[in-house]
């Protein structure tokens, strides 16, 4: 299908964005990638007057890793993510997200800040964002804002940013010794939304106790979804598999799934038990954890 007509407007700056936006009240998108909203345009469920295309800002292209946080550019490509030796070797559980988001030209096209911001609960990201404890920065006209990830989405397709607000950048605390995250999905076939999928972060001391453990959901409820009690469960142990699999049992009992055609309610919830245990382990062994 071909999508109503707009006006597109390319600004040189994330400033002159927001004044676009202003302008233009509840008329206008931005535009990063486009891999969510160009199809949302063509079957008529979006229909912006104007696009603000922001792509062209290089300064919302970037990874960066400082003393105490990882940002992330909001206007920086999947793949860039995923061709990161720092993402790959400290933060391989963005690297597990990004390998398994649609297929390569969306990759190519598709940006972090469009995966993280647009509200779409079966999008990759956003689970690991809350599971490793990310913030993020929004500009708008009265300045910069920062906002936790775990606040950040409110409903299908509902997010905290204001109308005016545009996301600049995605921060992450820096990966210490002990750390290790992982992200397992489950599709129908390659390059599909997930049928569920789950993001774990730990935090281990030099003991091999959990110290911080994180653990989010994908796909399984109106956006996506904080285990909390499953994560609860394992800090202050050294957990053995048979907390990894009550912890997976705690996560199936977070999720909240529809049946649909990606299957039944019930499936879902299994699927979630057994992919928490297992990015549990892989976490786990991530971390430095030995059996």
């Amino acid at each position: 299908m071909i999508p109503p007509k707009f006006d597109y407007h390319a600004p040189g700056t994330v400033d002159e964005a927001i004044g676009l936006l202003q302008k233009n009240a509840g008329d206008a998108k931005v535009l990063a990638g486009g891999q969510s909203l160009l199809p949302l345009m063509k079957l008529r469920l979006a229909e912006p007057k104007m696009l603000i295309d922001i792509s062209r800002i290089a300064k919302l292209s970037y990874i960066q890793e400082d003393p105490e946080l990882l940002r992330v550019g909001a206007a920086t490509k999947i793949n860039d993510l995923n061709d990161s030796q720092v993402i790959r070797s400290r933060y391989p559980m963005l690297a597990d997200a990004g390998a398994h988001i649609a297929d390569p030209l969306v990759r190519n096209m598709g940006t972090v800040g469009g995966n993280v911001c647009h509200g779409d609960p079966g999008n990759d990201l956003p689970a690991c964002m809350l599971a490793i404890g990310a913030r993020y920065v929004v500009r708008g006209p009265k300045g910069d804002r920062t906002i936790a990830a775990k606040e950040f989405y409110r409903d299908t397709f509902v997010t905290a940013l204001d109308p005016a607000e545009i996301l600049t950048e995605v921060q992450i605390p820096k990966a210490q010794n002990g750390d290790g995250g992982a992200y397992m999905k489950m599709e129908r076939k390659v390059g599909d939304f997930a049928i569920a999928a789950v993001a774990v972060h730990l935090r281990l001391d030099s003991k091999g106790t959990v110290t911080s453990a994180g653990i989010a959901l994908t796909n399984v409820g109106p956006t996506v979804l904080m285990a909390g009690k499953a994560a609860s469960s394992l800090v202050g142990h050294k957990p053995t598999d048979a907390d990894f699999l009550a912890a997976g049992k705690l996560a199936a009992e977070a999720a909240q799934p529809a049946s649909d055609m990606r299957g039944p309610a019930e499936f879902k919830k299994g699927i979630v038990q057994t992919l928490t245990r297992r990015a549990l382990h892989l976490a786990w062994g991530r971390a430095g954890g030995k059996s």
